[in-house]
């Protein structure tokens, strides 16, 4: 089954979520939310974003690289499938850029 993390759309955070569904899609939330290395005891946690300021088309290249990685290593549990950008790159220029990702769980499979 295919599951997504929709950073566009505001959430909650749920401190016992139910379904292993529900936990792994906040982590992922988490991980694509912290700029790496700003989590005081966890630095290895989050993503790189100092390349959104390359050029927008290696900006995306580079960032769907570092995002894949990201989760593979910090949600083991999660397997990416797609990692899009609803809006245009270019965005970044005022310093956000909306990610949109598709995964499976690994014990589905």
């Amino acid at each position: 089954m295919m599951y997504t993390v929709d950073m566009t759309q505001p959430t909650q955070i749920n401190f016992s979520p139910v379904t292993v569904e529900e936990e792994v899609a906040q982590n992922i939330r988490m991980i694509l939310a912290t700029p790496w290395g700003s989590a005081p005891l966890a630095r290895e946690v989050g993503v790189d974003y100092s390349i959104i300021d390359e050029p927008a088309f290696i900006a995306e290249s580079r960032l769907t690289a570092e995002i894949i990685a990201a989760i593979t290593e910090q949600e083991p549990r999660a397997m990416v499938a797609d990692v899009s950008f609803p809006k245009d790159i270019e965005d970044s220029l005022n310093g956000s850029v909306a990610v949109v990702v598709k995964y499976t769980l690994a014990e589905e499979e």
